[in-house]
């Protein structure tokens, strides 16, 4: 049997610490370490003992090197931290793509990821048919439009409290429609799956989001719709979170086990 792969994470939120959990009963892969501001460095450690050792930045990563960083620290945490793993040749797998909106970030991880030799790799996340999106881009694409559908509760905190009463709503209200980079700017806790939605397909300004707040919705409803020269597509999907943080879908989470498989494995799909 082939020995477990090393892996890297920054940051140890939800999604963090559901991957270093589960990788602990794996046999292909493990997190031999992770990164966090300084400031939170010996309580992590603490928190998760000596199972991985806890860091303060890229640079103090120990050898051997892991095969692959995982981001999950937010847009602050790949802001701060993306460039360096890529320049130091790491491959880095992104779940805060929201981040990539900000053209200058996006710029200066790709320069990184060409001078290191490494490359920055999208995580999926809480959407499904990206795969598909991507293929049909290479035959050229005519329109991709993705709308978001969330119970108001799930708006709060977001320019959507502007809108209106959320607590009052009794039908579905439109909070925003407009290009994927612009929503991504206004509401940056929703913006990952716009944001990979527009890297796969069109690009922020030609791809169009529409955010709902449904006091009908049962979760978090993600709908693509395309169309192009490969014909057209919808693809829905009813998203449930993680059991211990009702904020993170569950499939963002297994996204970020399936690349690490896809990378520990001979046969990738």
């Amino acid at each position: 049997m082939t020995a477990a792969i090393n892996i890297a994470l920054i940051g140890h939120g939800a999604i963090g610490r559901y991957v270093r959990t589960r990788l602990a009963k794996a046999d292909h892969a493990r997190v031999s370490a992770v990164v966090m501001r300084p400031d939170r460095v010996a309580a992590v450690q603490d928190d998760i003992g000596d199972s991985a050792l806890v860091v303060g930045s890229i640079d103090d990563l120990p050898a051997p090197l892991p095969a692959l960083v995982v981001e999950a620290a937010g847009h602050a945490g790949l802001a701060e931290h993306g460039a360096a793993a890529l320049a130091r040749g790491l491959d880095l797998l992104v779940v805060s793509v929201g981040a990539l909106a900000d053209h200058a970030l996006y710029e200066r991880l790709g320069a990184a990821a060409r001078s290191g030799g490494a490359k920055l790799l999208i995580a999926p996340g809480a959407i499904g048919g990206i795969d598909a999106l991507a293929a049909a881009r290479e035959g050229g694409l005519a329109q991709v439009r993705y709308t978001s559908r969330k119970p108001p509760g799930a708006w709060k905190g977001s320019p959507a409290e502007k809108v209106g009463d959320l607590d009052a709503l009794t039908e579905a209200t439109e909070l925003y429609a407009g290009p994927a980079d612009e929503a991504a700017r206004l509401y940056p806790k929703n913006a990952n799956v716009a944001a990979t939605i527009a890297l796969a397909g069109m690009g922020f300004a030609d791809t169009a989001v529409r955010l709902v707040a449904d006091p009908e919705a049962d979760g978090n409803i993600h709908l693509i719709e395309a169309e192009g020269a490969f014909g057209a597509m919808t693809v829905e999907m009813r998203g449930k979170p993680l059991p211990d943080n009702p904020k993170t879908s569950s499939l963002t989470a297994f996204s970020v086990l399936r690349a690490i498989r896809n990378r520990a494995n001979a046969i990738e799909i």
